[in-house]
């Protein structure tokens, strides 16, 4: 599966969904990122990122895609962080 995910946090726990969520995705802005993940790393992800933000405070949405193949993405000015894809 592809998935997307944005967010918005207070600072310090922006910085630490910054740092946790660039260990398992591609970090693609400020506060997004997007990789290919298996069912299992997703759910570990998403129980990783409920431990770090207050659900009252902070934001996380995803999106999941079945493949990458499924979705086009473009970019409007700089590309702020390359993607390299491994193989």
């Amino acid at each position: 599966m592809y998935v997307i995910i944005v967010y918005d946090a207070v600072p310090k726990r922006g910085l630490k969904l910054l740092k946790y969520l660039r260990q398992h995705l591609n970090w693609v802005q400020n506060s997004v990122f997007e990789g290919e993940l298996t069912e299992s790393e997703f759910e570990r992800i998403k129980h990783g990122i409920k431990e770090i933000v207050n659900e009252k405070q902070d934001s996380v949405i995803y999106y999941v895609f079945d493949s990458q193949n499924y979705h086009e993405r473009g970019i409007i000015g700089i590309e702020r962080n390359e993607i390299d894809t491994f193989i």
